[in-house]
């Protein structure tokens, strides 16, 4: 049972993030192209992370991958903040 729920979770990140990649190179301008990238990106870690909690030892290892996404939330969205700042400071002509 945990494999199947492992298999079928980390498909779905798997889907995700294929999304993420599709819409980074396929959207117009920078912000868009921000905005898919990290909602997808973000959610595909997340169903990877879940899947993968089905094969971890103990909940010390949960808890760990939680971590690992909760981090990486806060990264995408920091980083996706100062890009979208530059871009909006060169459009303007700052």
């Amino acid at each position: 049972m945990g494999d199947l729920a492992t298999y079928a979770f980390t498909g779905i990140g798997l889907v995700f993030f294929a999304a993420g990649s599709a819409g980074l190179l396929r959207f117009p301008d920078v912000f868009s192209r921000l905005h898919a990238l990290t909602k997808a990106d973000n959610l595909g870690l997340g169903f990877i992370a879940l899947g993968t909690s089905f094969q971890a030892g103990s909940w010390r290892d949960v808890a760990l991958l939680a971590l690992i996404w909760g981090l990486m939330l806060l990264a995408a969205a920091t980083v996706s903040q100062l890009i979208a700042r530059d871009a909006l400071r060169e459009r303007d002509g700052e």
